[in-house]
C-alpha cells in the first residue's frame, strides 16, 4: 500500500471542513482534505437554506450562540475580502395573538447572546416592510442575511489540497500521530498525520467509530427538511420567520441571490439513523402541505404556486421532543486521544459558524 504524509488531515469538505482546513493552513501547517464525494459539499453544506443567522435562538453560553454571533462577524468580513455574493437582508420573526410571551423570550435570548440590534415590531411596522405578510406584532433582526454557500466553499478551498472520492475505512495510531486507511477508486492507501479533524458531518458518526481508542461516540438522529420553491415573482424583501416549531425554526421564507424565493424546511424525522439509507426525494404533496402553514402569515398563498425544490438531513444529536443539543466539538481534553477533534451534530448554523468553529478546532490542536 502507498503511504504518504501530511501534517494534519481534515475528513470531509463540507463549510466547515473547509473552514478548518483554511484555518489550519494559515495556521502553518501542512494540511490535506480528504472527501468521500466526487465534489465539496455535496450534502449538508449544499442542501441548507443559506442564510447568515444573527445568532438569536440558542442558549446563552452554548457553542452554537457563542460560535454563530462570532461566526456571522467573521463571515460578513470574509465575503466581503474574497468576492462571495451575499446580501445583508434582514430577517421578520412574525408571531400571532398568544405568541406574545415566545418572541419576548427569543428578544430576551438574541440579547443574552449579544445581538444586540433586534427591534420589537407592531403590525403596521410589519405591513410596511413587508405588505402581504399577516401577523400582529414581531421582531426585526438586521444583521440576518443570505450568501451564495457553493462559491464560498470554493473561496474556502483555494488552493488546499483535496483528494475527492476518498473514503476513511480506518483510523490508526502511529508514533505521535495518526495512520488513516483510505479507499479510492478500488485500491486503499496510507496517510499518516499529527493532527486529525474529523468533519465529516452526515458521516461524522461512522467516522468516529473507526477511530481505534475512541470512545463516547454520541448518538446520532436524522431530521430531513423539505423545501418548496415559488413559481411567481417573490412578493418579499426580507426573510420571514415564524415562530419556532419543536425541532427546528419552522417552515419560512428565504430568498436566493436572484431573489427567488423557497419556503422551508419542516422536519421530517427519518426511520433509519443511517446516512447511507437517506432519500432525498422531496414528496409531491410537500405543496399541499405546506400551504396551510404557510398561509399563517402569508395570506396570499396557493397551492398550485408552490414546486417541490429540493431537501437536506440534518446530524441532530437529539430526538422528538428534547431540547435541541448544542454542537460538540471535542478535543483531546474530552477523549483522551492527542492530535484529535470531533465535531457532532454540525446543523444549523453552522454554516453561519464555520469560520468560528475553525478558530475554535485550531486552539484545540495547538
Amino acid at each position: 500500500m502507498e503511504q504518504f504524509e501530511a501534517e494534519a488531515v481534515v475528513i470531509g469538505a463540507g463549510v466547515v471542513g473547509l473552514a478548518v482546513a483554511r484555518a489550519l493552513h494559515l495556521a502553518g501547517h501542512d494540511t490535506v482534505i480528504l472527501e468521500k464525494n466526487s465534489h465539496i459539499g455535496m450534502e449538508t453544506s449544499a442542501r441548507n437554506s443559506e442564510v447568515i443567522h444573527a445568532g438569536i435562538y440558542y442558549p446563552k453560553g452554548s457553542l452554537k450562540a457563542r460560535l454563530c454571533v462570532r461566526g456571522k462577524a467573521l463571515l460578513y468580513e470574509f465575503c466581503a475580502a474574497h468576492g462571495v455574493p451575499h446580501r445583508r437582508l434582514g430577517k421578520l420573526i412574525v408571531g400571532h395573538a398568544g405568541q406574545e410571551v415566545q418572541l419576548a423570550a427569543i428578544a430576551r435570548a438574541a440579547a443574552d447572546n449579544g445581538v444586540d440590534d433586534i427591534k420589537p415590531l407592531a403590525a403596521r411596522e410589519i405591513a410596511s416592510l413587508e405588505p402581504h405578510v399577516a401577523a400582529t406584532e414581531g421582531l426585526f433582526s438586521p444583521s440576518t442575511g443570505i450568501i451564495d454557500s457553493h462559491q464560498y466553499m470554493l473561496a474556502l478551498l483555494g488552493d488546499l489540497t483535496l483528494v475527492k472520492n476518498s473514503e476513511v475505512a480506518a483510523v490508526h495510531r502511529h508514533g505521535d500521530g495518526w495512520s488513516l486507511v483510505i479507499q479510492s477508486g478500488g485500491e486503499e492507501m496510507v496517510l499518516n498525520a499529527r493532527l486529525l479533524v474529523n468533519a465529516a458531518g452526515l458521516w461524522a458518526h461512522k467516522v468516529a467509530h473507526r477511530i481505534d481508542g475512541m470512545r463516547g461516540v454520541p448518538s446520532l438522529r436524522l431530521a430531513k427538511g423539505n423545501y418548496a420553491s415559488l413559481s411567481v415573482a417573490s412578493p418579499f424583501n426580507h426573510l420571514v420567520y415564524p415562530v419556532p416549531e419543536p425541532g427546528g425554526l419552522g417552515v419560512h421564507v428565504t430568498l436566493d441571490m436572484g431573489g427567488r424565493a423557497r419556503f422551508g424546511p419542516n422536519v421530517e424525522w427519518l426511520a433509519s439513523d443511517d446516512p447511507a439509507e437517506i432519500d432525498y426525494t422531496v414528496a409531491p404533496g410537500i405543496a399541499a402541505r405546506f400551504a396551510p402553514v404557510i398561509a399563517r402569515y402569508w395570506p396570499g398563498i396557493k397551492e398550485d404556486i408552490l414546486t417541490p425544490d429540493y431537501s437536506g438531513v440534518r446530524p441532530k444529536l437529539s430526538g422528538p421532543g428534547e431540547p435541541n443539543a448544542d454542537f460538540r466539538i471535542e478535543g483531546p481534553d474530552a477523549h483522551g486521544l492527542p492530535g484529535l477533534v470531533n465535531l457532532f451534530g454540525i446543523e444549523s448554523p453552522g454554516l453561519t459558524s464555520s469560520l468560528a468553529i475553525a478558530e475554535y478546532v485550531t486552539a484545540l490542536l495547538t
